[in-house]
């Protein structure tokens, strides 16, 4: 399948069987800054048991592959499983939704948008670059900080400084938002 048709029918399972999401990631990131290549596809989702049960049930063996006990795993674990398109070669991660309080308000402040003429729920571009952050923190990733840097740079006075501050701080990240800074040219945003 081509990145187009994956995203609508995954977004259409994910809303047949009633499971809140928002799109993250390399896509989102891409979405609010600037584009780059990847075969993955990134959601953060909150589904109950019996909604995660409904949706893999409803995913065709011929076309995707999962493991329903490693989705469920996931759930009660909050951690994430994988969906592969087995005709184009596509990765969906699907994260559930943590209980942390930054997860919690990430969660809550998606938006709706559209990507390729697809509505759906996207991450804000704030709480994608503090992602971003907090992925480059656990490992070390340069491509994580470019994907933050260039939502700064296309989004710059757009951003809700106030919001990045507060969660730079919480969230541990001061040493990769400063790099951010500097690789987008430092002019948003105040130091830390």
């Amino acid at each position: 399948m081509t990145a187009p048709r994956v995203f609508q029918d995954m977004v259409g399972r994910l809303d047949a069987a009633g499971i809140p999401y928002m799109l993250t990631g390399s896509f989102a990131s891409a979405y609010h800054g600037l584009p780059r290549a990847t075969q993955d596809i990134d959601f953060v989702i909150a589904p109950s048991h019996d909604q995660l049960r409904a949706f893999v049930a409803r995913l065709p063996e011929v076309d995707y592959y999962v493991d329903e006990a490693a989705a469920l795993e996931a759930l009660d674990g909050e951690g994430q499983f994988n969906v592969i398109d087995l005709e184009g070669g596509w990765k969906v991660d699907l994260i559930c939704r943590r209980s942390r309080a930054f997860s919690l308000t990430e969660f809550a402040r998606r938006m709706r948008a559209e990507l390729d003429g697809l509505p759906l729920y996207v991450a804000s571009a704030e709480d994608v670059l503090l992602a971003k952050l907090e992925w480059a923190k656990r490992g070390g990733s340069a491509r994580q900080l470019e994907d933050a840097a260039g939502i700064l740079r296309v989004r710059g006075e757009e951003l809700d400084l106030d919001y990045l501050t507060r969660w730079v701080e919480q969230l541990g990240v001061s040493a990769e938002w400063e790099v951010v800074r500097r690789a987008s040219g430092g002019e948003v945003g105040p130091a830390r």
